[in-house]
């Protein structure tokens, strides 16, 4: 018998916006499985408005591998979200 578990915990890594927004480096959450990445995404905007704006132009790393946003999370991952950095 297999059971299902009832939460996975994700690391999110925040960097440029994200970081200024939330005031700290990393967040570590508690999903249902089945999360997405954007769904992740999603979450985020909610608890900051301001942030939508960045939505479109972000780009996603589990685990040191560039992802699309309808990647699904599982128990352990480490989720990065990759904000457009201006410089040069």
């Amino acid at each position: 018998m297999i059971m299902a578990q009832s939460s996975i915990t994700v690391t999110i890594k925040l960097f440029a916006i994200y970081q200024e927004v939330y005031g700290v480096p990393e967040l570590t959450r508690k999903f249902t499985p089945e999360t997405t990445v954007n769904d992740v995404l999603v979450g985020i905007i909610q608890e900051h408005p301001e942030l939508e704006k960045w939505k479109k132009i972000t780009r996603f790393s589990v685990n040191f591998q560039f992802v699309e946003a309808d990647r699904k999370l599982k128990e352990g991952d480490e989720l990065v979200f990759i904000p457009p950095v201006s410089g040069g």
